[in-house]
């Protein structure tokens, strides 16, 4: 059952739908009957609004409970509607009897005026109890839901700024242009390749900061200029390897994913000529991108530029409902992404 702290209405709720019903309702009633005829109206009238009050709320949170959410809001209005007329004719009928035990009334059934009018009553209670409690979950559920895509949003472009912020700042702009220079000398042909990798990086980059979504097929080539760049700085110690199935390139995933989790491969690992880091970028045959590596983990503890797991994880709830699936299995660490068709 929905939890919601309203002890104070509960209480007052009661007194205030009663004094309302019969200052509109039954006026006339209060200013010509006897003083004996008032009290068994009130002690009546309080006693059932009290508990068809509780029996009310405890219905509609049971709903909400078992059909939650802002989409579900036409199911549960119209459960509501179909149990109302057992439910009025039920407060109707209990006051009815509480009358009998009181003798104020001689039986059930006085006719159909009097049935007519209690009904009526009975009908706007029922409304003002569903109207509350109803427009207080779907307030508390629009609020949440404002609340999370608010934060989803900001999640998203705080990962899109730190993606273009990890490929421009000083330390990469450093170790790149240090690796050309020495290339320069060494190799000009391998010097000419590493520039053009490296501006094909850019050129992507900057195209897909500006999209949700982009095709496996031009994240895979950016992941080989990416790993161009890597290996042209450690050797042999990082190797990328790519096993995907041809049917699965047409599909989608957010830019610069793969690129952020082959950095946190490299950044998180030992890489080494004699212990080379190993990257996996695979599909499985339930339609997943795979990424794995093997641990071999860096003595101390790295710093986070706040690009990782989590970014990739909300941009994947905002942008396609899903998560991803993250395995630490002790000599792999394997993350799996959902593609999208």
């Amino acid at each position: 059952m929905v939890r919601i702290n309203d002890s104070r209405l509960r209480w007052l709720g009661p007194i205030g739908l009663f004094v309302f019903g019969n200052l509109f309702f039954r006026l006339s009633f209060w200013l010509e009957s006897p003083p004996t005829a008032l009290f068994q109206s009130a002690l009546v009238g309080l006693s059932a609004g009290y508990v068809f009050w509780q029996l009310n709320r405890w219905i509609a949170l049971q709903i909400q409970g078992r059909f939650p959410g802002l989409e579900r809001t036409k199911k549960r209005l119209l459960i509501v509607l179909a149990m109302s007329p057992l439910l009025v004719n039920l407060a109707v009928f209990s006051r009815f009897v509480l009358h009998i035990l009181l003798g104020s009334r001689d039986s059930l059934w006085l006719g159909l005026v009097d049935y007519v009018t209690s009904f009526g009553i009975q009908l706007f209670y029922h409304v003002v109890y569903f109207s509350i409690y109803e427009g207080w979950y779907v307030l508390r559920q629009w609020k949440q839901t404002y609340e999370e895509k608010e934060e989803l949003i900001k999640a998203q472009w705080q990962s899109r700024f730190n993606s273009l912020k990890s490929q421009v700042n000083p330390h990469f702009l450093f170790n790149s242009l240090n690796a050309l220079s020495a290339l320069i000398e060494e190799s000009p042909i391998q010097a000419s390749q590493f520039v053009d990798e490296l501006s094909t990086m850019y050129r992507y980059l900057l195209r897909a900061n500006d999209q949700e979504l982009i095709l496996l097929s031009s994240e895979l080539k950016f992941i080989e200029s990416y790993a161009h760049l890597l290996q042209t700085r450690h050797g042999t110690g990082v190797k990328v390897r790519m096993q995907v199935s041809d049917h699965h390139l047409a599909s989608s995933l957010p830019p610069l994913t793969l690129q952020l989790l082959v950095e946190n491969a490299v950044k998180h690992n030992v890489v080494l000529a004699e212990r080379p880091l190993l990257i996996d970028i695979s599909t499985t045959e339930a339609g997943q991108l795979r990424v794995q590596n093997n641990i071999q983990r860096k003595n101390g503890r790295i710093a986070s530029n706040g690009v990782g797991l989590a970014n990739i994880a909300a941009k994947y709830r905002m942008l396609t409902q899903s998560d991803i699936v993250v395995l630490d299995e002790g000599e792999h660490f394997t993350v799996l992404l959902p593609l999208l068709n």
